[in-house]
């Protein structure tokens, strides 16, 4: 047997990188079957090997990692397809929301004026040099009795699993006194905002989505949360509240998907339950090129040529475990829900992302400290286009 140098053994290395560069660079050459699995054309385009990310690593059919355990061009070029879609998806970041300019005159030569003293919070104020005109600036929590921090701890506090009540005692040790009531209107009245503005930032999501429903109990009576997410980055897309899953017509999630994510996906994964047929073949399928796949025999297994839909079965967990704190929901149009898709998409970390958020995996990062003042303040920027309070 001969043995390579490490000099041989570097160069080698280096040889198949390049190789698995010249693969991952060539059209229709890698094709991502699932969240691990890829199959990928040989160089020479007559056979295909088959990679995999495993527990224990990334796995090749091809005879150079069977036999000799090496990473092969195969591994090398699904490696580098994943970072060059990774570069490409467009980046949107959400800046916490400053001051730059004078409100009135939009002069940017501007001073600090000072400390306006509420109640409960202090908030800083400005003064123009050129107009003399003094103001604060307080976005997305104008008139606001409780300062901001209080606010989105209470959302952090609630939307992680804790009910109203001990939200309220919580607040209590960093010096907030607040009605459980009080929170319970915070609650709703954010979840509005952000919600209807992330609707309209467009999540760079994959081609391959997924679809389930849970039961949930509304006033003691069964009804059923039916959502949709995107498999590759589990990013919530779409949600609706429905009486029955039998007779229920779920076109109106799948369009309200469509215009979101602004595209069909090319593949949908759902149970067998007929709503989601027609709904997908009204909605989703189409003549044109490349047409939409209706994947409908998942088993919790997925063995053989099923899927599993472990990931929608992972929502479906984080709702029965907040619904159970709640001992079920008062309304059909509860916040809760919407709360918890904001928070499922923007704040809460995923450990199958990497510790990303679903939205971070889908090109849109949130900066700044805190995440929730971050989406606020830029949901009611765009809302009210003079959000500042002028004095």
């Amino acid at each position: 047997m001969i043995k390579l140098s490490g000099t041989a053994h570097k160069n080698s290395d280096v040889a198949r990188q390049e190789k698995g560069d010249k693969i991952a660079h060539k059209k229709n050459a890698i094709k991502r079957l699932n969240e691990n699995k890829y199959r990928v054309r040989s160089q020479s385009g007559n056979g295909m090997y088959y990679v995999e990310n495993t527990e224990i690593g990334w796995k090749c059919t091809c005879p150079d990692h069977t036999f000799r355990g090496m990473i092969c061009k195969h591994i090398w070029a699904v490696k580098i397809s994943i970072g060059m879609r990774e570069q490409a998806k467009p980046k949107r970041i959400l800046e916490p929301v400053t001051i730059t300019c004078c409100p009135v005159c939009e002069s940017p030569n501007i001073k600090k004026n000072g400390i306006r003293h509420n109640k409960e919070s202090d908030i800083q104020r400005f003064r123009c040099v050129e107009c003399g005109k003094k103001f604060s600036v307080n976005v997305g929590f104008e008139k606001m009795k409780h300062n901001p921090k209080a606010i989105t701890s209470a959302m952090q506090l609630y939307f992680s699993g804790e009910s109203l009540r001990n939200t309220q005692r919580s607040l209590e040790f960093i010096g907030t006194k607040v009605c459980f009531k009080t929170i319970d209107n915070w609650i709703e009245k954010y979840t509005a905002i952000m919600k209807t503005y992330a609707d309209n930032i467009k999540p760079n999501v994959s081609q391959t989505w997924r679809a389930d429903e849970v039961y949930v109990k509304i006033r003691g009576d069964m009804k059923y949360l039916f959502a949709l997410i995107d498999d590759e980055t589990r990013y919530w897309i779409a949600q609706e509240v429905a009486d029955s899953k039998h007779i229920h017509d779920a076109r109106a999630i799948f369009h309200e998907a469509k215009v979101i994510a602004d595209k069909r996906p090319e593949t949908l994964i759902t149970d067998g339950l007929p709503a989601y047929r027609k709904a997908f073949n009204d909605e989703f399928y189409t003549q044109a090129k490349p047409q939409s796949q209706h994947i409908n025999a998942i088993k919790l297994s997925g063995i053989g040529n099923t899927a599993n839909n472990n990931k929608m079965e992972r929502i479906n967990g984080e709702i029965r475990d907040r619904e159970k704190v709640m001992r079920g929901l008062k309304i059909k149009e509860t916040p809760m829900l919407q709360g918890m898709q904001i928070y499922h998409n923007f704040i809460k970390p995923h450990e199958g992302l990497a510790g990303k958020t679903p939205s971070e995996a889908c090109g849109i990062e949130l900066k700044g400290e805190d995440k929730w003042k971050t989406l606020i303040e830029n949901a009611s920027a765009k809302k009210h286009s003079n959000s500042f309070i002028v004095s």
